[in-house]
């Protein structure tokens, strides 16, 4: 397997990897904006612009689109999150110049008509609905607003009804003037790919794409806080988050091991004390988020209005534990499990696409996996042990709770405890 890596003049990037013995191929454009990248009044944009660049072009409708890539067997898809937005496709290795082609048209002559947009508005509204109707979706929502108030990273995704029932073509077209340069994107590619005729395809699709002065994305300031709900709901949803390592700070690799082994897995402590000793919840998991600069450890889970004073205090308990007696043998066993997560995630061209895309804007460069997996042996008892200690010291935390809670969890009474 093979890695390559090409900047046109204007800052546009192609990488690509090859792997043999595969048939097909992921190609997609990864552009470095994203929910962060917008204003007060643009929050939801992004992603709105994602629905809309399949809604046709100068030279293809919306069902031209869908077809030519279906016509040969393939997938076709999108997805923004806080700090990019994703166009990508799975087709078979003869099908790559095509793939290139459509995802290439969709961002170089979107039309963004009006009957489309009215159309694409209200399925963003219906799926806005969705999300509130959904409690494990919403309550995460709340958690990010709560850590981080007032800023672009602790808005929502998909923004808020009122603004997204007012956007306009030309709120459109102003975003993309404002994010989307030829210096934002890559171009990834893994699977049965040939690179040289990649970068001549691209070439003459978006050499003449002129650099934009794009604005600084705006620091994040963790903050902590709370957002409880009472609703009559069958179960209270729990979740609970500290500030962490962001993507190019060093801890993370200890950050995302002691995520695992405190709620990782069906053998990491959240699960086996709360779950299976004492039969608390259904589903109770802890997990590691990172950003450009700052990153959410967070802890979350579904349980009966009775007993979530119960998991609050035992999910502080354990966190409180870790910095004290955690064990050789729990981070080993972290330690395989974060390195096979990685290795058996990168078997698809999809995945690897990603990859290559994310590091690239990340890093500029594209670290080795042996690289990463020797960062990951790295970390010590005293690493995961400071690390802990380090998470319980901040002394904010960021609560989010949501069904019958009326009799629920003080969010001073979680303050109080880490501190006890």
């Amino acid at each position: 397997m093979s890695i390559n890596v090409t900047t046109l003049d204007n800052g546009f990037r192609i990488v690509s990897e090859q792997m043999s013995g595969l048939k097909s191929a992921s190609v997609g454009i990864w552009i470095n904006t994203g929910g962060r990248n917008e204003t007060l009044k643009q929050n939801g944009i992004a992603h709105f612009l994602e629905h809309m660049a399949f809604k046709g072009t100068q030279s293809r409708s919306a069902l031209d689109i869908a077809q030519a890539i279906e016509n040969v067997g393939g997938y076709i898809n999108a997805y923004t999150s806080k700090e990019m937005t994703a166009y990508y496709a799975r087709v078979l290795e003869n099908d790559v110049p095509l793939a290139i082609d459509v995802i290439s048209d969709i961002l170089l002559n979107p039309i963004f008509d009006q009957r489309e947009l009215e159309t694409e508005r209200g399925v963003i509204l219906q799926e806005i609905g969705q999300s509130l109707d959904t409690p494990d979706d919403v309550i995460f929502d709340w958690l990010q607003e709560a850590a981080f108030p007032d800023q672009p990273l602790g808005r929502t995704i998909l923004g808020p009804s009122e603004l997204v029932k007012n956007f306009s073509r030309e709120d459109l077209l102003e975003f993309v003037s404002e994010q989307y340069g030829p210096e934002q994107m890559v171009l990834s590619a893994a699977g049965s790919v040939d690179h040289e005729k990649i970068v001549s395809q691209v070439k003459l699709l978006f050499d003449k794409k002129e650099p934009i002065s794009k604005a600084a994305m705006i620091s994040s300031k963790y903050n902590g806080g709370e957002k409880q709900v009472d609703k009559n709901l069958e179960q209270a949803h729990f979740a609970l988050a500290f500030e962490a390592p962001g993507y190019r700070d060093e801890t993370i690799y200890t950050s995302q091991i002691y995520s695992i082994a405190l709620g990782g897995g069906m053998s990491s402590r959240l699960f086996q004390e709360i779950r299976e000793k004492r039969g608390l919840c259904y589903t109770i998991f802890a997990q590691g988020g990172a950003y450009s600069d700052t990153g959410l450890l967070t802890i979350y889970s579904g349980t009966s209005a009775d007993s979530l004073k119960d998991l609050s205090d035992i999910t502080i308990s354990e966190m409180k534990r870790m910095a004290i007696d955690f064990e050789q043998i729990e981070l080993d066993r972290a330690r395989v499990q974060m390195k096979a997560g990685l290795l058996m995630g990168l078997e698809s061209a999809s995945a690897r696409a990603e990859r290559l895309a994310r590091m690239l804007t990340i890093w500029d460069r594209i670290p080795t996996l042996d690289e990463i997996v020797k960062k990951i042996d790295a970390v010590d008892l005293n690493d995961v042990r400071h690390f802990s200690d380090s998470i319980i010291s901040n002394k904010k935390p960021t609560l989010s709770t949501y069904g019958p809670i009326s009799n629920g969890v003080p969010f001073n009474q979680i303050i109080d405890s880490l501190v006890a």
